[in-house]
């Protein structure tokens, strides 16, 4: 499939401050990119710099094969951005965004808009700067997909919202790509991510570490797990369990991490009486920590 956006080398330095170091990814149309990295990785600078809001200092971003500076009017009228801090003038109500936008772009009434400020509770209502830091995100979201966009561009779209609203707004996405849209989406959750994304860029310290398929990344994930027993289980039996580490025993209650299945876990702990199991996933950066160390490749 064509590329939406490509990157080559793309380079952003702030004098002897870091910025990103050529960083090279490639987006093909009708596919949900994930672009992931601790805060402070280089995820939103990389945006920037793809959006033309800053200059890089080498490399290059196309868009559609546009180039992103020189076509960036063009580029623009057919992608919907949310920068992670969504920001307007707080005066304005929703509909009034909505409306300068839409006027912007030329259209004839507010689009999807409506429907969307439905599907997410939002107030169009309020003055933006009265709505509480979920609710301004909503209007974001709404802004950023009123207008079908071929590409969205959305840096942690869903900081601030509820679980509820974050999972209409993985409903959303899912649509919006089975329509044929493209997204490239940021973020630092990494169930989020395993949710809608196809494959996955991982960013640390302004570098590339790997892109990865999201179902390669799955698998070599691992959990977090703590059981209670009604009586302790000798630390052998645990220990030979296939992905199980890091095992630490207290008495009855068992601590370990297990990587790949957990078929196995749960198999060898109906042997004996369970009183309370826990399963936790790790963080991104305990995965990057993991399989990104310090030194850089897996």
């Amino acid at each position: 499939m064509a590329a939406v956006i490509d990157t080559e080398t793309l380079t952003k330095r702030y004098g002897a401050a870091r910025g990103i170091e050529e960083v090279s990814i490639s987006v093909r149309r009708g596919e949900v990119y994930g672009f992931l990295g601790p805060n402070g990785a280089g995820k939103t600078t990389t945006i920037r710099t793809l959006l033309d809001l800053l200059h890089p200092s080498s490399g290059r971003a196309l868009l559609f094969g546009l180039d992103s500076h020189r076509a960036s009017r063009q580029i623009r009228a057919r992608l919907g951005n949310l920068p992670g801090e969504f920001a307007c003038d707080p005066r304005l109500t929703g509909r009034e965004l909505l409306a300068f936008c839409a006027g912007v772009r030329g259209m004839r009434g507010l689009g999807s808009g409506p429907l969307l400020a439905e599907r997410f509770e939002a107030d169009l209502d309020r003055p933006v700067g009265e709505l509480s830091r979920g609710n301004r995100q909503k209007v974001g979201l709404i802004q950023a997909l009123f207008h079908d966009p071929e590409l969205l561009v959305l840096d942690e779209p869903t900081s601030g919202l509820d679980p509820l609203m974050q999972e209409e707004f993985l409903d959303v996405v899912a649509e919006y790509r089975e329509r044929g849209g493209t997204v490239l989406l940021s973020s630092h959750d990494l169930g989020e991510v395993e949710r809608v994304c196809d494959r996955v860029a991982i960013i640390r310290e302004g570098r590339l570490a790997a892109v990865e398929r999201v179902a390669d990344l799955r698998g070599r994930a691992y959990h977090h797990v703590a059981i209670e027993f009604s009586a302790p289980v000798s630390e052998a039996e645990l220990a030979s369990i296939p992905g199980v580490s890091e095992l630490v025993l207290e008495g009855p209650r068992a601590r370990f991490r297990v990587t790949g299945a957990l078929d196995p876990v749960v198999k060898a702990a109906a042997r004996h009486t369970v009183v309370d199991m826990e399963l936790t996933e790790p963080t991104l950066e305990e995965v990057f920590l993991t399989f990104y160390g310090r030194g850089g490749a897996p």
